[in-house]
Order: C-alpha cells, then sequence, then structure tokens
C-alpha cells in the first residue's frame, strides 16, 4: 500500500513530523513501513514561467528565442526549438542549474551564437507521463492551463504540479484489510502520533429533480452466501473528462494510473476507503437490473482487458437480466465499459466472500487491485459510506448528476463482537502495568467502543476475537519499547510425562530390558502390504486414510495395521544372515473416522520374534507385561479364523473382558510372502497399548509380603483335547475363591492309557489365607469346590 502523505493530511495533521520519524514510529506500532520515496527528488531548480515574446534565431531555421517572466521582475532568455510554444504560454522552466531525471544537468549557454539562460522542459523530461498530464505533447514543451496556472507564475514546478509529495510503502499483513486504505492508515497515524483524526461524512446533494434511482435500477442477490451486501447509486448527465490536476496526481502517487474522471472516482475511493467500486455504463445494462448470481457452467466472460474466459459454476458474476457484466470483486466486463460517449453510469459498492474472490482470480489468473482487498475480508459496513464519497466527488468535479436514492440490498449481516476489558489479566499478560485509562482512551481512538467493561469491536476490525486480541492492540501502541527486562513471574509447572507417555516410556523400557530391540518404521505404507499379510478384502482394516500428494505408490496410504512393516523388517535382517532376533515397536496406526474429521490414531505395541522362539515366547512376553503393571483377568482365547496367522497357534488376549491383542505364529504361506523358510516359524504380536494402559493398575498399593505358609494341591483333569488350558485355569482360580493364590499348568499328557481325542492336564493350585495358617479342611473343602465346578462347566473330573 503507497500512501501519500499529502492525502494522508487530509484526515490527520503530520506538521512538524520527519519523513524518517513518521516511518520508525508507524513501524513500532505495527504498520510495517517497507521504505519512502520523496516525489520528484530528481527534478530540481524547475519553475513556471510565461512566454512573453517570440523572436526566430537569425542562424538556424527551427530554433526561436523565447522572452519569459519568471514572476521576479526579471525576462529570461532561452533558446528552444519546440515547434508548439507560443506568446502567452504558461511553461515549466529550468534554470541553471537545473537537474532534471536521468542524471541530466542543465547550465547557462550559447545556442548558434545566443545565449540561453536555461531549458523548457517536455512532460518526459519532468519524468511525468500523458496519464498524469492528459493532452501534453511528448514531442513539445509542456503548455500549463491558463486558467489554473495563470496565478502561479514563479513557483517551483513541485508545488505547482502537486508533486511535492512524499510516498510511503507499507506492507499490510493479511489480517488488517482496513489499512489498505488512507483512512485506515490514518486512523493508525493519528493513535502512533496522539494526534486528532478527522473523517468527514460525504455530503451528497442530488439532483434534486424528483428522479429516483428505482426508476432506473433494480438488484437481486441470488448468491447470499457470496455476496453480504450490495449498494447502488445512478450518476446521469455524465460528462467524461480527465480528472483535476490534485485526483490524477494523488492516484499517481498510489502507483494507479490516471484514464477519466468517473473511472478515477472509483480508483481514489478504493484507496482512500478501501473499498473497491465499479462503475457500468447504464446503457449496456439489459432489462436496467443488477442479478447478483453464480455463474454458469462454461459461461463465456470477457474482461475489461479484452480477454475471453471460461467461467465455473462456483464462481460469482454481476449479470444484468441476459449476461454476466463483471466478475465479482476481480474486474469489470467489456460489454459495460465507460466510453467517452457514456452518459449513464451505475456506481456499484458490495461486500463479497474472500476466499470466494481468491479462488475466482487464481484460477482465472486475475489478481487486480480489488481482488487483493477483497480476499482479505473486507468490511459490509463501509460499502455505502465509500458510494456516498464516490457520489460526492461526482459533484465536486462536475461530472454528472447524483440521481436521489440508493439500492442497498443487505441480506447477510455480521455479528457484533464483544471482549471484555480486563485490565489485570492483560498487564499480567504482557508482564507490563499500563493504567485502565490508558487502555480505554487507546481503544477508542482505534475504533472500538468501550462502556461498562466491555468492547465492542469495530466492524472493520474483524481480527479483534479475544482477550489477546485486544492486549496486541494496547502495547503496540504503548510502546514495545518501554517493556522492562524482568525475570520470569508466571506460574510455573514442573515438565514431565503424562501418565500414558510414562506408561509408553515404561513399556518400551521393559522390552529392551529383557533383550527386545526397538525399531520404528514408516506410517505410510502401500496398499499391497495388505496382501502380502493375507488380510481378507472384506476387512475393515483395508479402509485406510489416502495421501493427497504421496511420494509414490508405495507410500500412498497410512496404515491401520503395523504388522506388515514388522514383517518387512524381520525379513531384511533374515536375508541379512540374522539367525535370531527380537523386536518390537510402537507404532501409531491410523483409523478412518467420518469423512473430513481426522483420523482416530492409535498406539499399537507389535512384537516380532525367529530363531529358538515359540508361541509360549509370545505368550511369556504378553505375562511379564501383565504382571509388570498388574493387569488382572487375563485370558487368553484360541483364533483360528485369522489368515495372517498360524489356525492352531494363535491366540487372542483379553484383560479385564476386553480384547487387547493377538499373538501367535505368522501363516507359513505369509510368511512365505516375506521369504522365510517354512521351517523357520516367525512368530508376531499386535497388543492395544491404550487398551494396556486402561485395564492397567494406577494406584498400586504395598502388601506385606505374607506371614502363613501357602499350602499346594496338585490336580489332574482327564478332558477332550480341543478344550483350551486357559479355560480350565480361569475356572480353577474362579471355583476356588479368595483363597486361591495362583493357578499354574505343569503337564500335558497324550497317550493310549488316556484315549483317543482326550488330553491329560495337570495343574498347581496354590492356597493361602491372610489371617492364619490354612487347615487341611478349607484346603479340602477348596478343591472339592474346584472338582464341583469342572464337572458342571466341562463335564470333567480328576484324573484316578
Amino acid at each position: 500500500m503507497n500512501l501519500s502523505m499529502k492525502w494522508l493530511n487530509d484526515f490527520v495533521n503530520t506538521d512538524g513530523i520527519s519523513i524518517k520519524e513518521y516511518c520508525d514510529v508507524m513501524t513500532e506500532t505495527g504498520s510495517k513501513v517497507e521504505g519512502y520515496e520523496v516525489m520528484a527528488s530528481d527534478v530540481d531548480n524547475v519553475f513556471v514561467g510565461r512566454i512573453t515574446k517570440i523572436t526566430p534565431h537569425e542562424n538556424s531555421d527551427h530554433l526561436q528565442i523565447c522572452m519569459l517572466d519568471m514572476g521576479d521582475g526579471k525576462e529570461v532568455q532561452i533558446v528552444t526549438g519546440a515547434p508548439n510554444v507560443f506568446e502567452g504560454a504558461i511553461v515549466p522552466v529550468a534554470r541553471p542549474v537545473a537537474h532534471l531525471p536521468g542524471g541530466v544537468v542543465i547550465k547557462a549557454g550559447k545556442l548558434r551564437g545566443v545565449a540561453s539562460d536555461g531549458m523548457l522542459c517536455s512532460i518526459g523530461e519532468l519524468g511525468l507521463t500523458e496519464h498524469e498530464m492528459p493532452g501534453a505533447n511528448n514531442d513539445g514543451i509542456l503548455i500549463l492551463d491558463e486558467e489554473y496556472f495563470g496565478d502561479k507564475i514563479g513557483w517551483d514546478i513541485h508545488k505547482a504540479l502537486m508533486m511535492d509529495d512524499s510516498v510511503v510503502e507499507f506492507e499490510i499483513t493479511s489480517n488488517r484489510p482496513d489499512c489498505l486504505s488512507v483512512i485506515g492508515l490514518a486512523r493508525e497515524t493519528a493513535v502512533s502520533f496522539d494526534r486528532s483524526f478527522n473523517l468527514p461524512a460525504p455530503v451528497v446533494k442530488g439532483c434534486g429533480d424528483g428522479d429516483n434511482v428505482k426508476n432506473h435500477l433494480s438488484v437481486e442477490i441470488k448468491a447470499p452466501d457470496l455476496c453480504y451486501r450490495y449498494s447502488a447509486k445512478v450518476v446521469k448527465n455524465v460528462k467524461i473528462a480527465p480528472s483535476p490536476l490534485w485526483l490524477r496526481m494523488r492516484l499517481a502517487a498510489s502507483g494507479v494510473r490516471p484514464i477519466n474522471n468517473i473511472v478515477d472516482i472509483t480508483n481514489y475511493v478504493m484507496l482512500e476507503y478501501g473499498q473497491p467500486m465499479h462503475a457500468f455504463d447504464y446503457t449496456c445494462l439489459d432489462g436496467s437490473s443488477i442479478v447478483v448470481r453464480n455463474a454458469a457452467e462454461g459461461e463465456i466472460f470477457k474482461s475489461l482487458d479484452d480477454k475471453d474466459h471460461t467461467l465455473r459454476s462456483s464462481m460469482l458474476v454481476i449479470a444484468d437480466s441476459n449476461k454476466a457484466v463483471a466478475l465479482a470483486g476481480v474486474m469489470g466486463g467489456a460489454n459495460s465499459e465507460i466510453c467517452d460517449d457514456t452518459k449513464t453510469v451505475v456506481f456499484e459498492s458490495a461486500a463479497f466472500n474472500g476466499p470466494s474472490v481468491r479462488i475466482t482470480s487464481k484460477a482465472l489468473g486475475m489478481r487486480t487491485e480489488s481482488s487483493a482487498r477483497f480476499e482479505k475480508g473486507l468490511d459490509a459496513e463501509n460499502t455505502m459510506p465509500a458510494l456516498l464519497r464516490a457520489c460526492e466527488l461526482v459533484e465536486l468535479l462536475g461530472a454528472g448528476d447524483v440521481v436521489d436514492g440508493v439500492i442497498d440490498v443487505y441480506p447477510t449481516k455480521r455479528g457484533i463482537t464483544k471482549i471484555a476489558l480486563e485490565p489485570e489479566r492483560i498487564n499480567k499478560f504482557l508482564g507490563v502495568d499500563v493504567s485502565e485509562e490508558f487502555m480505554v482512551d487507546t481503544l477508542r481512538k482505534l475504533g472500538c467502543e468501550v462502556e461498562s467493561g466491555m468492547i465492542t469491536v469495530p466492524s472493520f476490525r474483524q481480527d479483534l476475537e479475544c482477550m489477546n486480541d485486544i492486549a496486541e492492540e494496547i502495547i503496540r501502541i504503548y510502546g514495545y519499547n518501554k517493556i522492562e527486562s524482568t525475570g520470569i513471574c508466571t506460574e510455573m509447572t514442573q515438565g514431565g510425562r503424562t501418565p500414558a507417555q510414562k506408561f509408553e516410556y515404561d513399556l518400551s523400557m521393559l522390552l529392551a530390558n529383557n533383550g527386545f530391540y526397538e525399531i520404528q518404521t514408516f506410517s505410510f505404507i502401500s496398499p499391497s502390504f495388505y496382501d502380502k499379510i493375507r488380510m481378507p478384502e472384506d476387512d475393515i482394516r483395508r479402509k485406510s486414510i489416502v495421501i493427497s500428494n504421496p511420494l509414490g505408490e508405495d507410500t500412498s496410504i497410512m496404515r491401520t495395521t503395523a504388522l506388515p512393516s514388522m514383517l518387512s523388517i524381520l525379513a531384511q535382517n533374515k536375508n541379512f544372515s540374522n539367525d535370531y532376533l527380537r523386536l518390537f515397536e510402537m507404532a501409531s496406526v491410523y483409523i478412518p473416522t467420518e469423512e473430513g474429521k481426522l483420523p482416530n490414531e492409535k498406539k499399537v505395541l507389535t512384537v516380532g520374534a525367529y530363531g529358538d522362539a515359540d508361541f509360549f515366547t509370545l505368550k511369556t512376553v504378553t505375562e511379564l507385561i501383565f504382571n509388570a503393571f498388574k493387569i488382572n483377568k487375563v485370558e487368553y482365547s484360541a483364533c483360528s479364523d485369522d489368515p495372517t496367522f498360524h489356525p492352531g497357534r494363535c491366540a487372542c488376549v483379553y484383560a479385564g473382558g476386553v480384547n487387547v491383542g493377538k499373538i501367535g505364529q505368522v501363516h507359513p504361506v505369509t510368511a512365505d510372502n516375506y521369504g522365510f523358510d517354512y521351517n523357520k516359524p516367525v512368530f508376531a504380536a499386535e497388543i492395544d497399548v491404550n487398551a494396556l494402559f486402561e485395564a492397567s493398575e494406577k494406584n498400586i498399593q504395598y502388601k506385606h509380603l505374607p506371614r502363613y505358609p501357602a499350602s499346594a494341591r496338585d490336580l489332574s483333569f482327564v478332558c477332550d483335547k480341543d478344550l483350551e488350558v486357559g479355560k480350565i485355569e480361569n475356572a480353577i482360580a474362579q471355583a476356588a475363591g479368595k483363597l486361591c493364590e495362583s493357578v499354574q499348568l505343569f503337564d500335558i499328557y497324550e497317550g493310549a492309557q488316556i484315549g483317543e481325542g482326550k488330553k491329560s492336564v495337570s495343574f498347581r493350585m496354590m492356597l493361602r489365607a491372610s489371617e492364619s495358617t490354612i487347615t487341611v479342611e478349607q484346603a479340602d473343602k477348596t478343591v472339592a469346590k474346584v472338582l464341583r465346578a469342572m464337572e458342571e462347566k466341562f463335564g470333567i473330573t480328576i484324573r484316578s
């Protein structure tokens, strides 16, 4: 954003502030200055003069000798070859020693023997263009208007042509679209330098002939989600002409090319109020109507730069009853452009959805001053003041008659934001001691209303949402350099792991201390990994999160199981002739949830082993974990329907009735997919870490060592070969009750003496009483209860 300092002075007095001081203070208060430029600083010693007499040069056919009045009572003689000079012409005169753009130095001299005390200047020699000086001849001397410059003879050209200005370039952050305007920066200037801010309300007289805008125009918004407000006025009897010098030079200082009075007014208001505007030729609007709608899919639109664009249905257009006449918030259409013969104009001032404008301009490659503002989210309350300001300028410039009345369609209003003013909390947050009076005064200067401890945020400050935002406003105006260095005075909390993190750490240390090596693998895998572990096609785990920009097919989805990753690492080690291996990983898996929402990220303990290992190797590991973390009510249940594992050597693990994982031998076919030999089995386990943590004992209490001896009872049963030993073991413990300290299997026997399809299982049951030595009668009674339970549950009896 380029800010003219002369323009700025319309709203706040900056007298006594040097340009360097201004830039420094504005940067300190949050309006970052990129740099500044003094306009026409390379033009020096050029003044306004009037040609009083012209005589031909005796020694040249094209040179003329001009005598000039420079306003000081003395005549100056200058020789020129310009064909467009005449007596009475007002021209810019470079007096020795003068400096012009491009390092040109003008000194007194002689031309064909005649003394010349300087040079008459063209627009190019002054660094100007036809846009700033319409009608000027590039090949001749700049002839200045008699009516305006007649009383400015002798003036310095900077002052006469309104080039005595400085331009400050600001870098405006995306959260401050209000500062993409002279008024916004003037408000910041007033607060930063503690000066008054003056914003006069636009005054529009109107034509007063009884005509009304509703006789000319109707407006309908069909997309209120994309167009929050649409305001319009009509100007008739338009006179297209160049804008006055002051307006042209302000636009040029701001980096905008002057065109004509109507177009210049819309650009001027955009820069002053930060509200982009557009002007339509009324005769080009079919049906005398404006309809704000979504474009038809594939609709062709020709923009002001004469380029055709194919639109999508998501794009917003301003249309009449038949066609699109503007791309909302981006650019007008060539079919409604202001021309030299335009007589009636419709001024548009609207509020559009920022993201919609951004998407449209980017898709069509049409980034404009208008779209750059709209995409940041403009204030819908600003459309009407900007529209009235444009009409005020029309009347000021005599560019037409403003029709009475206004059309203002406002279907989508933004709510009012209120924030509590908490001085103590703000000071504590900032580490300063600022008075409440200063806070209130600052906020009011910034446009907020403060009443009864509540701050009403102005509509143009959509970035103020909470106490932190208010604190930032206070401290940037108070001054960051006033914050004194102090020790840390906030409440401190000691760092450390959460209970869940400590559980994971202890679990990792437990496995590492028992001969297992920890690995880490990537969470993104190939969909083919599911095929390698023989996961069924209808398995819900095949539904994975797909990465939108994967590095390749092998890393295109987020895994729902870590077994493929573990088996890949085991296979890699086997190929390196590592004959014995124990690995584990605290792996993350990602379970999809509702569409558009983040997946459920779970921690899974994955264990893998081969070489001198069997099913009971992994079972021992799980029991080690259960004992270490006091996880009770553990059960193992045979699992024969998982194609990844051997159907007769796999078990689901339960803790407190909840399935926490699975252990077993990898199915020979699955192992073969990874290159393992059939006679060298591989074992793996997946345990839900979160479920383990929930099942673990959080409050472990000390217990005295047993004071009384235990009594052992050995029980042998004959049962069906398919009956799981774990079920018998759990039934024994349940039937024995509180006297049972442990139940442990110590023998399994199968043979002819037992019978075909049968097996003998032997358990040692340890019984102990906490208050006294257990008696024979208590032990026998407990054994009897166990035997009855075995017969009732499984139909088995003690082996004779």
